[in-house]
């Protein structure tokens, strides 16, 4: 535990617990549309270091995380997000963030290729939404 000073209060900050995490997920969501990525192999806590370490593939979201996601969407007004989580050993997901102008295009072609087709379809037809 990092012991922190008086000084802390003088700006705001976010503090989160660390997972004891088996993998990373990044969710991009669009619209009614899910794509979560795990990500394996990062060596450390950041994976964004690691990108020539790290494998990706698309897995299923589970339901719970599903309707939160969406709920989260809705509360905030956005048709886009990409939601960060951690992956633990017991299957439970973490979540960390939703940054709503994350990127996704540094997936692999086929993983990228279906994210940029769903955001095509939305921007082509907004009020039309699939699963």
């Amino acid at each position: 535990m990092v012991d922190l000073d008086a000084g802390v209060g003088h700006t705001m900050h976010l503090f989160q617990s660390r997972v004891d995490k088996v993998a990373d997920i990044r969710l991009t969501a669009v619209g009614n549309r899910l794509f979560a990525v795990r990500i394996d192999g990062s060596p450390g806590l950041d994976w964004r270091r690691h990108y020539d370490d790290l494998d990706y593939s698309l897995i299923d979201t589970p339901p719970d995380v599903a309707k939160a996601v969406h709920d989260y969407l809705a509360a905030f007004g956005l048709v886009y997000g990409a939601f960060d989580f951690g992956l633990d050993a017991a299957g439970r997901w973490h979540w960390y963030e939703c940054n709503p102008n994350g990127q996704f295009a540094w997936f692999p072609d086929p993983l990228a290729d279906r994210i940029t087709a769903a955001l095509a379809d939305r921007l082509q037809h907004p009020d039309r939404d699939r699963r």
